[in-house]
């Protein structure tokens, strides 16, 4: 019985565990549906932010306001380009985490912005709590 690693293709000449399979690897990209490209994109980037607020178990450890600011910002642009491209099913919820993040971003500033200024306002409008 071989024991080649699991993780190493054998299929690839001059593939190892050093080297990704960048073939396998385009394969797989290009059998993925737009949406669920957007949509995990998306995810990432509301975990990202949310860990930049703070509002993770290690709590203030991670904190960064002005990364999280671009984050959101981020998130709203990529919504907001994306609307006509996902469906309602997926977008609802999105839409419900950023106003989540917005607000939550509010409350973790210590300066406020001026309405309608905070991060992703820009596309969704002022964000009322």
């Amino acid at each position: 019985m071989s024991e080649t690693p699991q993780n190493e293709s054998t299929n690839t000449p001059g593939a190892s565990a050093d080297s990704p399979d960048f073939e396998a690897m385009t394969r797989d990209i290009a059998e993925v549906p737009a949406v669920e490209v957007i949509v995990t994109v998306a995810v990432n980037l509301m975990s990202a932010a949310a860990v930049k607020l703070g509002l993770t178990e290690e709590g203030d450890a991670h904190k960064d306001l002005d990364e999280a600011r671009k984050l959101i910002h981020a998130l709203a642009g990529l919504l907001d380009a994306s609307t006509t491209e996902i469906s309602s099913f997926h977008a609802a919820p999105l839409r419900d985490g950023l106003k989540s993040l917005q607000l939550a971003f509010r409350e973790a500033s210590i300066v406020p912005d001026e309405p309608g200024q905070g991060p992703g306002e820009k596309y969704t409008g002022r964000v009322f709590g």
